[in-house]
C-alpha cells in the first residue's frame, strides 16, 4: 500500500487514482545474474547490501554482493544493472584468497581480451563494462563449485535537489530496451540471503521530511545533528516507522514489501526479488535563501584544484496563465511495454486539464506513426472523452521510429498559433534515422520547445537531453516507482511561472594568483523555476573569483552576480576529481555523437576515464591477481584513489556537516529560493499534465512578444 502524505499532494481523487495507476505498472525486466538462455544451471545471488551517503552535493552508493554457486563445478557469474543516471562508477572489487582486490580502467578491447586469458589460465579475474547507454555488466571468474564470491561496486553522481524537494533513485527495473540482450540472457533477479538498503542524508541545509513511496515500511530516522538515516531489510526487523518520518507514513505501520508478512516476527532471511526501484524523497524546510555552493578539491597548495559550483537561485518569475496548443508524441514502441499504462494513464489525466480554448493532437509512432486525432481538437469534453477511448485501447509492439514521430510531431505545428510539444519516451531510436546530429537538426527547424518524459531507467539520455536542452526545453526523468504526485512538487512552480531564457553563466578569476579553466556543465539554455545549476571545474592558485548570470525573463534582460575565494588547499572531497571527469567524458560523447567517429576524441576519453578511474563506453574496469597487475603493465593508480577517498569519507563522518555556500556575504540573488509551497496552481496534474504547464511558459511568453510586436 502507498501512502501519500496530506502535506504532500492535494487530497483529490485525481491524484489518488494517478499514483494508483502507477505502482499497479509491473516491471517486465530487472537487475540480476545472466545466465544464458539455453543454460539450464545458474548461480544464486546470495546477498545485496546497498549503502547510500548523501552529503556535500553528491551522493556516493556502493553496493556489496555475495554470488552463490550450488553446483560441483566452477562457474562464471554475470550481473547486470541499469546505468544510473549522471553516475560515475568508480570502484569494482573482488575478493580473492579471502582479500580485496580493486579494479583498475583499461581500454575496453584490451580489457576483455585479458579477462579471456586469465579465465583460460586458471586465475582469478573480473571485468566491469558499459553497455552502452542501457547497463553495467559485471563478470566474475570462477565461482568455485559449491562456494561464494563477494564483490563491492561503487559509483557517484550529483545530488538532485528541486524545488526544495531532494530525489534519490536507486535503480533496480531494467528497462527492456536491449532486445538482443533479453534474447540471448535470463535473469536471476532473487536474493536468497539477506537484502539491505542504507541511507544516510548529511545536509546543511535543514531538511524537514523524507518519504519513500513504493517502501512505506522503511525505518526512517532523523539524527540528534540534523541527519537522516533510512534503512530497510529483509528480516522483519526494519518495519517500523521512526517517529520523525513524513506524519502518514507514522500511521502507516504499512509492513514492508519486501519485508515480511504481516504478524510474522522473526530474523529469517526472505527472499526478496530485485525489480522495483527504490526512490527516496527529503524535503527541504521552507523560506531557505537562495544560494551558491563551491566544493573544492586540491590536495597540493602547487597542484591543480577540482571544485563542484551549485546554484540554487531565487529569482522573480511571475505567473502565466495563456492559452494553448498540445502536440503529445507518444511511444508505443515494444520497449514500452512494462511503461505504457503509466504512459496512458498521464496522458488521460493531462488531457483532463485542458481548457476550453485550448487545442491538441495525438500522435504515436513505433515502427510508424498514427494520429489518434485528425487534425487539431478543440479541448471539450466530448472530444476529449473519444480521444481517451482511443489512447486506452493502445497496445506497445515494434520497434521504434522516434525520428518520424518527432517530425510528424513538428509537421502538425500550426504556422499561426503558438503550440508546443509533448514527448513521452524511452528514447531508444533503432528504426529509421537514430543518429543524434540528425535529431538536432530536425529540432532547429521549428521555433518549438520541447519537453519530455524519459521513461525507465535504460532510456536514451544521451539522445533525450540534448535534444530538449537545444530546444530550451524541460526534462523529467520518470521511473515506475516514482511518486508522480512527488515527481510534480518537485516542480509545482515550473506549471505556471515564467522562466530564464538565454541563459550565460560567467566565472572569471578576480585575483592574479587565481586560474579557473575547464568549465563543464550541462548546456541548458533555459532554467525553470526551482532548478539548480551544476558545474564543474578545475583550478589553479587561489584567490578571488566572480560568478555572472544573465538571461531573460519575458525578453527583459536580467543579470544576478557574486563572487567568492578559492582556498589554496582543500582536502575534504576527493570525489569531486571523478565527477568533473564524468562530465569531461560526457562532453566529449556528445561532441562525437554530433560530429561522428574522430579517434582524437575517443583517445581524449580513453584518457579521462584511465586518469579518473571511472567507467566510459570505450573502457573496462579490470580485475586480477594482485600479483599480475605489475606483470601486464597496469598501473594501479585507481587503488590509490580509492585509498584517499576512504581516508576522506572516515574524516568527514567524524565531524559534523560543514556549509559549503560561498555567497554568505555578498549573495548572488535577493529572495529565496522557491519551494514546493511556493508555485502557485491548484489540485495535481500528473506527469503528462505537468509537461502541459512546462509548455504553457513557452506559449506566454511567445505570446507577449507577439503582443509587443
Amino acid at each position: 500500500m502507498v501512502r501519500i502524505s496530506r502535506d504532500w499532494c492535494a487530497a483529490t481523487a485525481f491524484a489518488a487514482g494517478l499514483c494508483l495507476s502507477v505502482s499497479a505498472v509491473t516491471p517486465a525486466n530487472a537487475v540480476g545474474l545472466l545466465t544464458p538462455s539455453d543454460q539450464a544451471q545458474s548461480l544464486d545471488l546470495l546477498n545485496h547490501e546497498v549503502s547510500v551517503v548523501v552529503e556535500d552535493g553528491y551522493v556516493m552508493t556502493t553496493v556489496n554482493q555475495t554470488f552463490s554457486n550450488p553446483h560441483m563445478h566452477d562457474m562464471e557469474a554475470t550481473y547486470s544493472f541499469p546505468v544510473p543516471h549522471k553516475a560515475a562508477v568508480s570502484e569494482f572489487t573482488y575478493w580473492i584468497d579471502g582479500k580485496p582486490v580493486s579494479a583498475e580502467v583499461v581500454e575496453k578491447e584490451k580489457a576483455r581480451q585479458i579477462y579471456e586469458s586469465e579465465k583460460q589460465a586458471g586465475r582469478n579475474t573480473g571485468l566491469a563494462e558499459q553497455d552502452d547507454y542501457k547497463t553495467f555488466d559485471i563478470s566474475v571468474w570462477p565461482v568455485r563449485g559449491n562456494n561464494d564470491v563477494d564483490i563491492r561496486f561503487s559509483y557517484i553522481q550529483p545530488a538532485k535537489l528541486d524545488t526544495g524537494i531532494g530525489r534519490y533513485l536507486y535503480p533496480l527495473e531494467e528497462g527492456g530496451v536491449d532486445e538482443e540482450k533479453l534474447a540471448f540472457w535470463t535473469a536471476k533477479q532473487t536474493v536468497t540471503g539477506t537484502f539491505s538498503f542504507d541511507l544516510h542524508l548529511r545536509t546543511d541545509y535543514p531538511v524537514e521530511a523524507v518519504r519513500m513511496p513504493k517502501h512505506p515500511g522503511a525505518q526512517i530516522t532523523r539524527e540528534q545533528d540534523g541527519s537522516w538515516r533510512i534503512h530497510m531489510n529483509n528480516t522483519g526487523l526494519a518495519n517500523s516507522v521512526g517517529k520523525d518520518a513524513d506524519p502518514d507514513l507514522q500511521d502507516a505501520r504499512a509492513i514492508d514489501e519486501i519485508g515480511t508478512e504481516e504478524g510474522q516476527a522473526t530474523t529469517s532471511h526472505n527472499p526478496v526479488t530485485l525489480d522495483q526501484d527504490i526512490v527516496v524523497y527529503w524535503r527541504q524546510a521552507q523560506n531557505q535563501p537562495a544560494r551558491v555552493d563551491l566544493v573544492p578539491y586540491k590536495a597540493d597548495s602547487s597542484g591543480r584544484g577540482t571544485f563542484m559550483l551549485t546554484l540554487t537561485p531565487g529569482m522573480d518569475l511571475q505567473p502565466i496563465t495563456e492559452g494553448r496548443d498540445w502536440i503529445f508524441v507518444l511511444d508505443q514502441s515494444g520497449s514500452m511495454g512494462g511503461k505504457i499504462a503509466t504512459l496512458s494513464e498521464g496522458v488521460a489525466k493531462a488531457l483532463g486539464k485542458l481548457r476550453p480554448e485550448d487545442r491538441f493532437r495525438i500522435i504515436f509512432f513505433n515502427d510508424g506513426t498514427i494520429e489518434l486525432t485528425s487534425g487539431f481538437t478543440p479541448a471539450s469534453p466530448d472530444q476529449i472523452n473519444q480521444a481517451l477511448n482511443n489512447i486506452r485501447s493502445v497496445q506497445a509492439g515494434g520497434g521504434t521510429d522516434l525520428y518520424a514521430g518527432l517530425k510528424r510531431g513538428l509537421d502538425a505545428l500550426d504556422s499561426d498559433r503558438t503550440g508546443a510539444i509533448v514527448l513521452v519516451t524511452d528514447g531508444v531510436a533503432n528504426v529509421g534515422t537514430t543518429e543524434t546530429r540528425k535529431f538536432l537538426e530536425l529540432m532547429q527547424q521549428k521555433d518549438v520547445r520541447l519537453f519530455t518524459a524519459i521513461m525507465g531507467n535504460s532510456a536514451n539520455v544521451p539522445l533525450l537531453q540534448p535534444m530538449t536542452d537545444a530546444s530550451g526545453g524541460f526534462a523529467i526523468n520518470v521511473s515506475n516507482s516514482d511518486d508522480i504526485v512527488g515527481t510534480l512538487l518537485q516542480a509545482t512552480s515550473k506549471v505556471t511561472h515564467q522562466a530564464l531564457h538565454g541563459l550565460k553563466l560567467d566565472l572569471t578569476q578576480k585575483d592574479g594568483s587565481l586560474r579557473v579553466n575547464d568549465i563543464r556543465r550541462r548546456n541548458n539554455p533555459s532554467l525553470y523555476r526551482g532548478e539548480q545549476l551544476v558545474l564543474f571545474g578545475h583550478y589553479w592558485g587561489n584567490g578571488e573569483a566572480s560568478l555572472k548570470l544573465t538571461g531573460e525573463i519575458s525578453g527583459t534582460p536580467v543579470s544576478y552576480e557574486t563572487s567568492f575565494t578559492f582556498p589554496d588547499t582543500a582536502r575534504s572531497n576527493p570525489e569531486i576529481e571523478r565527477l568533473w571527469g564524468y562530465a569531461q567524458i560526457e562532453h566529449d560523447m556528445e561532441t562525437l555523437a554530433l560530429l561522428g567517429p574522430d579517434p582524437d576524441l575517443k583517445t581524449s576519453i580513453v584518457d579521462t576515464s584511465k586518469e579518473y578511474g571511472i567507467l566510459s563506453p570505450y573502457t573496462s574496469m579490470l580485475i586480477v591477481q594482485e600479483a599480475r597487475f605489475e606483470e601486464l603493465a597496469i598501473d594501479q593508480t585507481n587503488k590509490k584513489r580509492l585509498d584517499v577517498e576512504r581516508a576522506a569519507q572516515q574524516k568527514r563522518k567524524a565531524k559534523p556537516v560543514q556549509s559549503t555556500r560561498v555567497d554568505t556575504n555578498k549573495p548572488m540573488f535577493k529572495g529565496n529560493q522557491p519551494s514546493h509551497t511556493g508555485g502557485g496552481g491548484s489540485g495535481s496534474l500528473g506527469i503528462l499534465g505537468l509537461l502541459l504547464a512546462l509548455s504553457a511558459l513557452t506559449v506566454g511568453l511567445k505570446m507577449r512578444r507577439r503582443n509587443a510586436g
